[in-house]
């Protein structure tokens, strides 16, 4: 399971370092891709296995399904570690992350998310105040937190 929160700075050739908690859980290669709001997910493969076989099953008749496929798959690409722990970010996916510099890396269950500092902080500040209320749909009285 993937959690916690870590800041990295992104260097010039798109090289990030993953914090060695995960990288072990990750494996030897594993798969980024275009996150949801803005910020890229990366799952090992055999998470990864599973989503592509779900977003198979999705009828491809319906045009949500060909939207959602076409964005999660086009930008997926295989990653590797370096012998420093890094990992290369293709320039597509930085794009579209807003990254600049600084990142940051959270563990979210079942795979790393990995954010532009100013788009975390922006998610952050405006999920914060709206946590409770969030739970309070998510969970029903059977679930203690």
């Amino acid at each position: 399971m993937f959690m916690g929160e870590y800041h990295h700075s992104i260097d010039d050739k798109g090289r990030l370092i993953i914090p060695s908690k995960f990288r072990n859980d990750l494996g030897d290669e594993f798969v980024i891709t275009r996150g949801i709001e803005n910020c890229l997910f990366a799952y090992p493969k055999d998470n990864w296995e599973k989503i592509v076989n779900k977003l198979e099953t999705l009828p491809f008749t319906k045009k949500d399904a060909r939207t959602f496929t076409r964005f999660f798959l086009s930008g997926a690409t295989v990653a590797e570690f370096d012998k420093q722990g890094r990992i290369n970010i293709t320039s597509p996916l930085i794009s579209y992350a807003n990254i600049t510099k600084e990142c940051v890396i959270i563990g979210t269950g079942d795979r790393l998310e990995i954010w532009a500092l100013e788009e975390w902080d922006n998610f952050f500040d405006s999920a914060k105040n709206n946590m409770s209320d969030i739970a309070e749909n998510l969970f029903n009285e059977s679930v203690n937190l």
